[in-house]
């Protein structure tokens, strides 16, 4: 009889373990943005982390070194016609989009490779374009979030919005 109580009782614990673990949020959260630039559909697939009293710019986010654009995995950037993004031609498709940020700009990067989940793999080889765009001063944004518009999108995030033109 012993050993049954001892089996329920394990059994209790594990299905009480696995139900926690599945209300678990994670702290940087799916989200999409989506909307018309011109006359294409852009939908921009990140995971969004929010500031929670870090340094970001310059810290978290070094300056001068490459960046997933978001948190998790790689940010993802997809258009069903082609993009001229700041002067330069981007064909219809699905790109993995990075950052390397500097104080007041940052390259902006759009890399044919989806399987990266960071930075670790990246191919500068694999990159279908690189723009440079200057940043500017926003209000804080706990979450970083991007917006699509009409003329273009941004990444906000902090302080910091890095804004991209496009048509």
């Amino acid at each position: 009889m012993k050993p049954l109580k001892t089996t329920i009782a394990l059994f209790a614990f594990l299905i009480g373990f696995a139900s926690q673990a599945q209300d678990k949020k994670p702290l940087s959260t799916p989200e999409t943005a989506t909307g018309k630039i011109g006359n294409a559909t852009v939908t921009i697939n990140y995971s969004s982390p929010s500031v929670r009293d870090r340094e970001i710019w310059g810290a978290l986010v070094p300056y001068g070194k490459i960046w997933r654009a978001g948190a998790n995995a790689a940010t993802t950037f997809e258009t069903d016609k082609a993009l001229t993004i700041e002067g330069k031609e981007l064909p219809a498709g699905k790109y993995s989009v990075f950052i390397i940020p500097s104080k007041g700009e940052a390259a902006v990067i759009f890399n044919k490779d989806l399987e990266q989940r960071g930075t670790e793999k990246y191919n500068q080889s694999q990159d279908q374009l690189r723009v440079g765009v200057k940043t500017t001063s926003i209000p804080k944004s706990e979450k970083l979030t991007y917006v699509i518009t009409a003329k273009g999108f941004s990444l906000n995030w902090d302080t910091v919005s890095i804004p991209v033109s496009a048509k």
